[in-house]
């Protein structure tokens, strides 16, 4: 089964990287949220992230702007995804949004269309739980930036069908990635781990055991990790991460899952990461150019 025409809901930061990454593999994408200046917002750093692709991939050859561009269709109108027979589901982490989300799309879409949660905590059953269809819904956590991931969390529920699981893989195929299926459990695998870890790094920093800076060294030059935790969360997003946290709490009841009370200063100070151009870094500009720790003592 070649899937051509798959939607997107929510064009945050994941979401944008699922977009660009559909339409870059040749998919007639249709980007869907609640938000206009969103979607505005999302066009304008498509743009910018396909121009810029091929020096931060190393592909060498730089990509038709305007042709995949062509292939994105922005809307705010849900009733759209009725053509659709896949949907990436990308919206915040708060179950009072999502499940009259996926009651709307259950009335709205096909009733052959899968749904793909890309969510980062919430358990896939739970989510399922809110359509008439839970055999064909499955977990697709999508590492950010997407475009550069070759593998993705696939999740699978209660329900989830060995078919919604083989065109989900073929998908993901096809956008060049490869699945690793795990089974359904608040967090997966992936957050129940990486949360903790940042969680507890961010207690480090707001103790004054170490800065910023030495802790995501620690991690990088004695564990060989790519990047540290304060540096992830900054990619992730400050907000993201605590609201993460915050939902493992609730689902799991474990007191080890207590938000650090520097995240929630953070986010109220809207220091998020990246997306605001300071987190537990300072950039030039979003995205870009590490200054020194977010309390000053790097």
């Amino acid at each position: 089964m070649h899937l051509e025409r798959v939607g997107v809901v929510g064009a945050g930061v994941i979401g944008v990287g699922v977009i660009q990454d559909l339409a870059q593999t040749g998919h007639d994408t249709l980007a869907i949220d609640v938000d206009g200046e969103a979607l505005g917002r999302a066009e304008r750093i498509l743009r910018r992230s396909i121009r810029l692709h091929h020096l931060v991939a190393g592909t060498g050859q730089p990509l038709n702007v305007n042709e995949i561009m062509s292939r994105i269709r922005f809307s705010t109108d849900l009733e759209l995804l009725r053509d659709r027979r896949f949907v990436v589901e990308n919206v915040t982490e708060d179950w009072s949004i999502k499940q009259p989300l996926y009651e709307q799309l259950d009335q709205i879409c096909d009733p052959s269309c899968v749904f793909a949660a890309n969510t980062s905590v919430i358990p896939i059953t739970k989510i399922a739980a809110a359509t008439s269809r839970p055999s064909q819904v499955i977990g697709m956590h999508f590492m950010n930036p997407v475009p550069l991931k070759p593998v993705v969390e696939m999740i699978r529920g209660y329900h989830t069908s060995d078919t919604t699981i083989a065109i989900a893989t073929q998908l993901l195929s096809q956008m060049d990635k490869s699945a690793i299926l795990v089974n359904d459990s608040p967090g997966f695998v992936s957050n129940r781990v990486l949360m903790v870890t940042i969680n507890e790094a961010a207690f480090v920093l707001d103790e004054g055991v170490a800065t910023a800076q030495s802790v995501d060294t620690i991690f990088k030059d004695c564990f060989g990790h790519r990047m540290g935790p304060l540096e992830t969360a900054d990619l992730i997003g400050v907000d993201t991460i605590l609201r993460s946290i915050e939902a493992l709490r609730e689902e799991l009841g474990d007191s080890k899952y207590r938000p650090c009370p520097l995240l929630k200063t953070m986010v109220n100070a809207g220091l998020l990461g990246r997306k605001s151009g300071k987190g537990f870094y300072t950039y030039e500009q979003p995205g870009n150019g590490e200054q020194r720790d977010v309390d000053g003592r790097g």
